[in-house]
C-alpha cells in the first residue's frame, strides 16, 4: 500500500476545490519529508542522488531566471504603488485569468500534487503564510528548504495562506494569449495574493517571486525595509553586517563565515526591532565550489539538499563542480541549519553596524575596498553597479556591466528611491559604517586577462572591517570616483588595494578605463537625477 502523507481535511479540500478536482484519485502530499520527496523525485527525468546524499535535479531548458517574462497584474489596489516598466511589466486581469486557468488545467491532470505550507519572514510580527502548489517533487523539496518550516503545531493550525504560488512550470503559456511574448510567464496578482508560473521549471522563480512579494508588502504594510542582502552577526560583540549584491558577487560565500553567526544569505528585512531573514534556507552558487575554499557550503550539500543542473560521474555520482557544460548557474538549495554557524531563529535584535555594498567589477577599475560617505552610499546603492555573471540569467554567457538599483532591481516592486530613502534613514539613525567591496577583477579587465580578487584577500578585508581596524586605517583618494582607499590592510598585498598601481598596462591605460566606467555611472544615474539631492549627485564620478 502506498504511503500517503497525512494532511488536514481542510487543506486537502481547499486544493481540490481550487483545482475543481472533485473525487478524482490524486495523491496530494502536504509538507512531505525529504525521504518521501526523494522517492517521488527519482521518477522524474534526469534525477538522481549524488555521492554526498544530495538530490540532483535538472530544471529543463531554463537554467536561470527569465526576468523579461515577469509580470504584475495591473489592478486598482496596487496600481499606484508599483514601479512599472521593464522590471515590472503590466499584465491585464483578463490575461491573468487565462493563465491561472491554464495552470489549473495542467495541475488537475497530474497524478501527484505537492503542497508546501510554510512562512516567509523569521520575525513573527511580520511573517506571512505561503502555500506552494506544484507537480514536481524537486520543486516541493526546494521550497521546503527555502521557506521557513512550521512546527507540527503551527502546521496543524496553519489555516488559509496569505499568498499562494501555483507552479505549473512544465506547461507552456499560450503565445497567442494577449500580452504573452514567449511560452514563459511569471505573474503576481497582489489583489488575489497569488502567483502563477508557466513555461519554466527553474526553481529560483518561486523563491524570487516571494521576494518581490516581500519587497511590496513590507514597506507598504509595515514600513519595514526589504533588502537583497545577506547578513551575519559577531559571536562576541553581536555586531550585525549586511552584504548587498546581485547573484555572483559573493553574498552567500562571504556571509558563511565560521567566525560569525549566519542570519541569512540572500533576503532580509530591516525593521524597528533589528534584522530578520525572509527565508529558511540558502541558495548557493556551486561553480568552482571546493571544500578548501568554502567548507561550510561544501559540507551543507548532503541528504536533504538539492543540486541543480550539475555534472556528475555516472558511475560514482560524484559531482564535478568545475564542469559548466549545462550552465554556469549550478546551484544548491539547503536548509539554513545545515550551516553550523547559522543563527536560529534567523534574526537579530541588533541594528547593522556595517553595510557592505558588493560589486563584481569586470572592468578591473574599482578597488577591492573603499570607505563610503553617507552620500556615496546612497549613490552606489541607487546605482547598484556590478557585472552580470554568466549563467544567472538566460542569454548571459560572460560578465557584462550592468546597473541594478538597490542591488536587486529584478525583484523590486516599488520605485528604487523608496528603498534608498528608507536605507539612508536607518543608517543615519543607527550610525552604520559603509563599504564598497569589489570581488571582481584586478590588474586588468576580464577581457584583457585580469584575475578575480583572491577570496582570501576579500576575507582579510572583512576581518579588518569587523575588528574595527579598517575604520581607523590611513586612506588615499582614488581619482574620478573620489573613493577613499586604505593604504594597508593586514594579510592583503598593498599593491592590490589601489588598482591604479596594479594595472598591467600602466596607469595611463587604467585612467582611460576609469573614465569609461565613470561615464557609464553618470549616464545611468540620469534617470534618478530629478529626485536625488545635490549631495547625492555630487557623490558620483567626477567627470
Amino acid at each position: 500500500m502506498p504511503v500517503r502523507n497525512k494532511i488536514p481535511i481542510s487543506a486537502q479540500e481547499s486544493i481540490r476545490a481550487e483545482l475543481s478536482l472533485g473525487e478524482e484519485v490524486v495523491t496530494i502530499r502536504r509538507n512531505a519529508p525529504a525521504a518521501l520527496l526523494y522517492e517521488d523525485a527519482l521518477h522524474e527525468s534526469r534525477t538522481t542522488i549524488a555521492s554526498s546524499g544530495a538530490l540532483i535535479a535538472f530544471s529543463g531548458n531554463k537554467t536561470g531566471r527569465s526576468p523579461r517574462d515577469k509580470r504584475i497584474v495591473d489592478e486598482p489596489s496596487s496600481r499606484n504603488h508599483i514601479w512599472w516598466g521593464p522590471v515590472n511589466r503590466k499584465c491585464s486581469e483578463k490575461t491573468w485569468l487565462v493563465n491561472r486557468e491554464r495552470a489549473a488545467d495542467f495541475l488537475r491532470t497530474r497524478d501527484h500534487l505537492y503542497i508546501v505550507d510554510a512562512y516567509a519572514g523569521w520575525d513573527p510580527r511580520y511573517r506571512i503564510k505561503i502555500r506552494v502548489v506544484c507537480a514536481r517533487a524537486y520543486h516541493a523539496l526546494f521550497m521546503t528548504n527555502m521557506l521557513i518550516r512550521p512546527t507540527a503545531e503551527e502546521l496543524q493550525n496553519f489555516g488559509e495562506p496569505d499568498f499562494t504560488v501555483w507552479n505549473a512550470g512544465q506547461f507552456p503559456a499560450n503565445t497567442h494569449t494577449d500580452g504573452m511574448t514567449s511560452k514563459t510567464t511569471i505573474e503576481i496578482n497582489f489583489a488575489k495574493m497569488e502567483m502563477v508560473i508557466l513555461g519554466t521549471e527553474y526553481a529560483g522563480e518561486m523563491k524570487k517571486g516571494i521576494f518581490t512579494v516581500m519587497f511590496y508588502l513590507m514597506p507598504i504594510k509595515h514600513n519595514v525595509l526589504t533588502l537583497h542582502s545577506s547578513a551575519n552577526q559577531g559571536i562576541q560583540d553581536e555586531d550585525v553586517t549586511l552584504f548587498f549584491g546581485l547573484s555572483g558577487t559573493g553574498k552567500t560565500t562571504l556571509s558563511a563565515d565560521p567566525a560569525r553567526r549566519l542570519i541569512g544569505d540572500d533576503e532580509h528585512c530591516w525593521s524597528d526591532h533589528g534584522v530578520f531573514n525572509i527565508e529558511g534556507g540558502c541558495y548557493a552558487k556551486c561553480v568552482g565550489l571546493s571544500e578548501a575554499k568554502e567548507p561550510e557550503i561544501f559540507h551543507a550539500i548532503k541528504f536533504g539538499s538539492i543540486l541543480e543542473n550539475v555534472a556528475y560521474d555516472p558511475l560514482t555520482r560524484e559531482v564535478d563542480y568545475e564542469d559548466c557544460e549545462i550552465t554556469e548557474n549550478t546551484r544548491c538549495a539547503y536548509p539554513i541549519e545545515f550551516i553550523p554557524s547559522a543563527k536560529i531563529p534567523c534574526l537579530a535584535n541588533e541594528h547593522p553596524k556595517n553595510i557592505v555594498l558588493l560589486t563584481c567589477d569586470a572592468s578591473g577599475v574599482l578597488p577591492p575596498v573603499s570607505k563610503l560617505t553617507p552620500a556615496q552610499v546612497m549613490y552606489h546603492f541607487i546605482s547598484g553597479y556590478t557585472s552580470k555573471v554568466a549563467g544567472t540569467e538566460e542569454g548571459v554567457t560572460e560578465p557584462e556591466a550592468t546597473f541594478s538599483s538597490c542591488f536587486g532591481q529584478p525583484f523590486l516592486a516599488l520605485h528604487p528611491l523608496k528603498y534608498a530613502t528608507m536605507l539612508a534613514e536607518k543608517m543615519q539613525q543607527h550610525s552604520a559604517d559603509a563599504w564598497l567591496l569589489n570581488t571582481g577583477w584586478t590588474g586588468a579587465s576580464f577581457v584583457a586577462g585580469g584575475k578575480r580578487c583572491p577570496l582570501k584577500c576579500t576575507r582579510a578585508i572583512l576581518d579588518a572591517i569587523h575588528d574595527g581596524s579598517l575604520a581607523k586605517a590611513k586612506y588615499e583618494t582614488l581619482t574620478t570616483f573620489n573613493l577613499q582607499v586604505p593604504c594597508h590592510i593586514n594579510n592583503v598585498p598593498d599593491q592590490l588595494l589601489n588598482p591604479a598601481r596594479n594595472w598591467a598596462d600602466g596607469e595611463a591605460h587604467y585612467q582611460k578605463a576609469v573614465r569609461s566606467l565613470g561615464k557609464l555611472f553618470v549616464t545611468n544615474f540620469k534617470k534618478y537625477a530629478d529626485q536625488a539631492t545635490t549631495e547625492v549627485l555630487s557623490a558620483g564620478p567626477l567627470m
